[in-house]
């Protein structure tokens, strides 16, 4: 017997549990987790337990005293500022650059970004509690925020985003102490169960347009390539961080439409192939759709 889409909505994973195993649906969320943590794990085995695997923090990084790693998007402000990278510098932002462009910019925001367990954790806060929430920011309002966070430095001299920034505050928060990044965290958890969904990673954070930028030709790709056997159960839509991404994808082929999620703000988190018991998603590349 068919689940009713409403009755679906609160638990999405319910039916691919029972058609899959509760590995397969829950795989890729698992996996990423691991990820998350693993990273952040490497980034702390030195100041808490003075294993100095990876030393720095997530905006520049050396591991094992030999690969240098350089966040791209705050060395455009540090240039701003009249911060020059050095040679090891600019290696290891190439670095960065060549593998978010390839596997697609967004990955840092569903596999890397530790504030994406805590909006994670509030989107399902607000489906186990059935909050419906009205207020949506236009999705363009990250790349204006992404343009104020490189325009402040030209007029303050300072790189002002990293005084804010959720994923700093939070590293430094964990080592140090967090203070006042608790109030920051708290805000975004508060921000995304009551006043908007997926407000923050969906709609204001400019890491994320950044990345966004990044993968837009990304090879790495989640296509429905079984879309054919779609049963309108919307799990998918229900989970993914960017719904809008899926639909051209999911019913477009009688306007021609390809079925590959052929969208830069896709984070390639793989929810949709995990909750999907009609093994509708998989993972692809740009050349295979």
């Amino acid at each position: 017997m068919m689940v009713k889409s409403s009755e679906r909505h609160q638990v999405p994973s319910q039916q691919a549990v029972e058609k899959k195993g509760w590995w397969r649906a829950h795989k890729w969320f698992i996996l990423r987790r691991v990820v998350q943590l693993g990273i952040l794990a490497l980034f702390l085995a030195g100041p808490l337990l003075g294993v100095w695997i990876v030393k720095g923090n997530m905006a520049s990084s050396l591991t094992l005293e030999v690969l240098a790693l350089s966040d791209p998007y705050v060395m455009l402000q540090g240039l701003m500022v009249g911060h020059f990278p050095t040679t090891e510098g600019l290696i290891g932002i190439a670095i960065v650059l060549v593998f978010y462009t390839l596997v697609g910019g967004r990955v840092y925001c569903s596999w890397v970004c530790p504030v994406n367990i805590v909006t994670d954790t509030a989107a399902w806060v607000r489906r186990k509690l059935g909050i419906k929430v009205s207020s949506q920011f236009s999705r363009s309002s990250r790349y204006w925020l992404l343009g104020l966070t490189l325009v402040l430095p030209l007029i303050t001299g300072v790189i002002v985003w990293e005084l804010f920034n959720p994923v700093s505050l939070m590293f430094r928060g964990i080592i140090f102490g967090m203070g006042w990044a608790w109030m920051v965290i708290l805000a975004i958890f508060v921000f995304d169960i009551f006043v908007s969904q997926r407000g923050w990673c969906g709609h204001l954070c400019p890491v994320g347009a950044f990345y966004s930028l990044l993968g837009q030709k990304s090879l790495v790709r989640v296509s429905a390539y079984n879309r054919e056997q779609c049963d309108d159960c919307n799990d998918c839509f229900v989970v993914c961080p960017e719904p809008k991404v899926i639909r051209p994808a999911l019913k477009g082929a009688d306007k021609g439409i390809g079925s590959l999620i052929d969208e830069g703000n896709c984070t390639n988190c793989g929810r949709c192939i995990d909750v999907c018991d009609e093994d509708v998603f998989k993972f692809s590349s740009r050349f295979k759709g």
